[in-house]
Parts: C-alpha cells; sequence; structure tokens
C-alpha cells in the first residue's frame, strides 16, 4: 500500500486502531536466555515463552539517517515482558521512540535441538506508519498451532528510515534505505540467536503485509540480505520498481523545505526535536501530491536495481514465494459512506474513480467495459472492483508472473472471505492479518469470530506454516495448490471453503494489461 492509501486507512471508519496502549500480559512465570549480547528475561504465557522488546539494534537517536549497528552486550539480566517503543510516526502509535530497533518473540520452547521453522513478521503501514504491537499481530496464536518461533519486528520508518540525504553530505551515505538496514540486522540477529529460542537459522520465513511486503520485496533484491531468509510471503504489498534517485532528491528537497534546513547544512537534521522531523513529514510530494512519500531508493549502493523490473531479481528466484491480495482492498480505504461512493451513479462513476487509479486508462472506457462484462453490477460494485484491479493488484500480478517466467517457485492467493461484521467492507486490505495470526478476536479484526472465519483462518495458517515448514504450502493431497504458472495461473482463495482457481478475474487481469503500470513513489 501506498503512504497516502495508509493514511486514509488509519484515518477510516472500521480499518486499524491507530493508537494503543500497552497492555499487561498473563505469565505463569519467568524465563531466562542468553543472547550475543547478553541475558534476557521473557515470561511464560499459555505454555508458550514470550519475549517483548528485544533489542536487536543500538539506539537509533544517537545515528539518525546512518546505518543501524548491533547491540553494546550489557551485564546483567535485561527485561523483556513489554514491548519496546514503535518509530515515531504521524500515525500516533504509544509508545513512540527513536530508540525503536526492537523485536518480539513467541516460542513453544527453548531447545536449540528442535529446529522450529522461525516465521518472521514485517508490519504494514507503507514506509511512513505502523507497528508490531498491533494485536492484530500477536504471535501466541500461530506459534503454538504450528509449533513455530514467531518473531515480530520494529524498525524505522518515514524520513527516519527512508530520507534521502546520500547526495548531499557524505556522513549520510547509507541514508534512503537505512529503515532496510534496520531490517537486515534483525534477520542477522536472528542467524546469530534464533537457535537459543528454539529456532532455525537455517529455516527462516519472511512474511508482511501491505508496506512489509513491499520491504520484504525490495529484500529480496539486496545484496546485504543474501542468504538471511530461505522463504517469503508478501500480503498485499508489492515492490515493482523503488525510488529513483532524482524523485527521492525532490522529495527531500520538499522536505527539508518545510523544516527550514538548507541543503548546503544538514547539521540541524541531528539536533532537532522528532516532532519537527514528525511534522515535516505533511510537506506537499512534488511528484505523487499529498504528503510527502518515503521508501527506499535506488541508490546503487545498497539497492543496485529494480526488484521487479526489467524482471524478477535473480538474487531472489532461489526463495520460494508466496504472493496474496485481498478480493476488494479498496473497500478498506475508500469509505464506503464517504463522498466518493454517496450518491455514487452511472453519470459520475468515471470521474470519482479517475483519481483512485493508478493505471493511465480512459475511465469512461473502463467503466464501459465492466457495463458490458456484467451488466448486472452496480456503479458501486463497479467502483471498488475497478480501482481495487487498476491500483492494488497489478503490483503482484507482475511480481507472480515475472517469477513463472523466471521458473521460479512461486505461489499466489486472493482472501475472498468477506467481513460478516462490517459487510459494506467486503473482504478489505488487511483481512488477511487476522487470518494468517489466528487474531480474529483482537482490536481492528473485521473476520469476526464465527465458524466461517474460523475455517478461513484455520486454512490460512495451515498452509502458511506447511511453507514455513518445507518451502511449499501443500498442506494433504487431497487439496493440491500448483505453483503459479502463465498456463493456467493456480490460485488459492481463502474462503469458508479454501478452494484453488485457475486465474480468477482474469478478465480484469487483462483489461488493465493493457497499459504499464509505474510503482507509485518511484
Amino acid at each position: 500500500m501506498f503512504a497516502a492509501d495508509r493514511r486514509k486507512v488509519l484515518a477510516g471508519a472500521g480499518a486499524l486502531a491507530v493508537t494503543m496502549v500497552m497492555p499487561s500480559f498473563a505469565a505463569t512465570a519467568s524465563t531466562v536466555v542468553r543472547t550475543s549480547a547478553g541475558r534476557v528475561r521473557g515470561t511464560r504465557e499459555g505454555g508458550l515463552h514470550v519475549f517483548r522488546g528485544l533489542r536487536y539494534g543500538q539506539n537509533t537517536r544517537e545515528r539518525r539517517f546512518q546505518a543501524p549497528l548491533a547491540p553494546v552486550p550489557w551485564s546483567g539480566t535485561a527485561d523483556a515482558t513489554q514491548f519496546g517503543p514503535s518509530c515515531p510516526q504521524l500515525g500516533k502509535q504509544d509508545p513512540e521512540n527513536e530508540d525503536c530497533l526492537f523485536l518480539n518473540i513467541w516460542t513453544p520452547g527453548l531447545e536449540p535441538k528442535a529446529k522450529r521453522p522461525v516465521m518472521l513478521y514485517i508490519h504494514g503501514g507503507a514506509y511512513s506508519n505502523g507497528s508490531v504491537v498491533d494485536p492484530l499481530n500477536y504471535g501466541d496464536k500461530l506459534a503454538a498451532r504450528g509449533d513455530v518461533v514467531v518473531v515480530t519486528v520494529n524498525h524505522r520508518l518515514n524520513a527516519l528510515g527512508y530520507l534521502y540525504l546520500a547526495r548531499l553530505d557524505p556522513r549520510f551515505a547509507d541514508s534512503g534505505n537505512v529503515g532496510q538496514l534496520d531490517l537486515i540486522l534483525a534477520l542477522k540477529w536472528v542467524q546469530q540467536n534464533i537457535a537459543t529460542f528454539g529456532g532455525d537459522p537455517g529455516n527462516v520465513l519472511v512474511f508482511g503485509q501491505s508496506g512489509g511486503g513491499a520491504k520484504i520485496a525490495t529484500m529480496m533484491g539486496m545484496p546485504a540480505a543474501a542468504g538471511l531468509f530461505h522463504r517469503a510471503i508478501t500480503m498485499s504489498g508489492q515492490q515493482v520498481t523503488a525510488s529513483g534517485p532524482m524523485n527521492a532528491s525532490r522529495r527531500t528537497a520538499a522536505y527539508l523545505g518545510k523544516l527550514g534546513v538548507t541543503e548546503t547544512n544538514l547539521a540541524p537534521l541531528l539536533s532537532l526535536p522528532t516532532e519537527r522531523l514528525i511534522d515535516a513529514l505533511s510537506a506537499e510530494d512534488p511528484i505523487l501530491g499529498g504528503g510527502v512519500y518515503m521508501g527506499p531508493v535506488l541508490d546503487m549502493k545498497w539497492l543496485l536495481r529494480h526488484p521487479f523490473w526489467p524482471d524478477a531479481n535473480p538474487q531472489g528466484n532461489g526463495i520460494p514465494m508466496m504472493l496474496g491480495n485481498t478480493h476488494d482492498e479498496t473497500r478498506a480505504f475508500i469509505d464506503p459512506h464517504g463522498p466518493k461512493l454517496t450518491g455514487l451513479n452511472w453519470d459520475n462513476l468515471a470521474q470519482r474513480m479517475a483519481s483512485d487509479l493508478r493505471m493511465d486508462l480512459l475511465p469512461e472506457w473502463i467503466v464501459a467495459q465492466y457495463r458490458a462484462q456484467y451488466p448486472d453490477w452496480s456503479p458501486e460494485r463497479v467502483f471498488y472492483a475497478a480501482t481495487t484491479a487498476g491500483r492494488s493488484w497489478p503490483g503482484q500480478v507482475i511480481e507472480a508472473e515475472a517469477r513463472a517466467r523466471a521458473g521460479a517457485p512461486t505461489w499466489v492467493y486472493q482472501v475472498d472471505f468477506a467481513s460478516p461484521v462490517k459487510p459494506e467492507r467486503g473482504a478489505p486490505h488487511t483481512m488477511d492479518i487476522p487470518l494468517s495470526f489466528g487474531t480474529l478476536d483482537a482490536s481492528g479484526s473485521l473476520t469476526g469470530t464465527g465458524s466461517y472465519a474460523k475455517a478461513a483462518s484455520d486454512a490460512m495458517m495451515d498452509r502458511f506454516i506447511a511453507f514455513a515448514r518445507k518451502g511449499d504450502p501443500e498442506v494433504d493431497a487431497s487439496m493440491p495448490w500448483p505453483q503459479y504458472r502463465l498456463d493456467q495461473r493456480a490460485t488459492m482463495i481463502f474462503d469458508a471453503r479454501s478452494r484453488v482457481e485457475n486465474d480468477p478475474r482474469g478478465w480484469e487481469r487483462e483489461l488493465f494489461a493493457r497499459v504499464p503500470y509505474i510503482q507509485p513513489g518511484s
């Protein structure tokens, strides 16, 4: 998802909670483990060993816009019973601090010989917002169901993680991608330490929703990340192209102008209050409009080519990959009760949906094509179908097809399970988070807790766990899930009754494939 879209989700009705109060957790006992930097104390909860707020990097306040460093070893035993702070952002989390390089672990046991698969989750929120302290991302149910080790990671976001200053000051040669370098440091921490938590450092799956998926797609082509993970799942999050350095420089100029900092003297950036740096994200984006976009940069140091252009990056083609989207992505961030849908009819449909398309096709022609193909559909249904197929879905199609052409092991899914608690939202962006974690009853979940939701969630968790365990999502021979190939385009449909369909929404895929897709922000 793009930064502007994510802000709409955070502001919209019924999507995700914006501010969270840190809960207390019911622990039956403490548990102590020695990491490479020192001893840490977690808790025992419901048969799991749980560690929250494990430090994987030094305080980034001391190293603004620079690559992260591994923790300084400590003496004694550090507390790991409460979540660490989230990265400061416009979509507020509580607490926030630039000292935010912390991860969390849920594990069934601490025996190194167990070598459990590791499932490391990267949160969404584009590259600007979000946090794994969201209860939707808690790993207890997934760890218990699959006998796996679940890890969730916070890292630097927005200007703190992706402001591109490398062309202006040699002190900041790594800027533009330090948020990605945080994640790479977390994966290195996992390689060094996860065996102590019962995990297998040789079997690490990374999965992430929205911006988390985009971060994974980007890391799959970063040489510094090579060998640090072994399977990948991107959930409604793609990165076909990264931000070009010239566009990134234009955004930097707009951001610095909002701050009142000159390009020839960046020293004030190191002492300005964090709040000032976050407030300046309201600077007008010179390419997209709206608040200034921040994301990974093709800097020719850490990122040497685009993730999926002109083809799938060969570095990632040996990694088994699952890609998915929800059926009604845009129902999450275009309010069905808002101004674009109120009074919607055939006369104003093309005009109202035009700004929400990312494909440069004539909106009136698109409406005519949908009406001819689906004569019984309402204007509202066409609106959401077209904006999903013409904005939120194309990146996933491009990535899956690029990997299919390369013969890379690839599986594709689509979430059709529609919200029973907010039916007007359908199967929206974020629906796959509670389904894949089993957090159906968490604050912000739209799944409900009924038998159909549980069936969809069980199917999704079991496939994710199988994929983590062996790099193939097959659970049993009675329901095979073939790899994605261009002759059939096999797709798992996650619903109350999950099933495989060949090329679902093929007509819409072909409709929007008539024109190039340009990744917003690149």
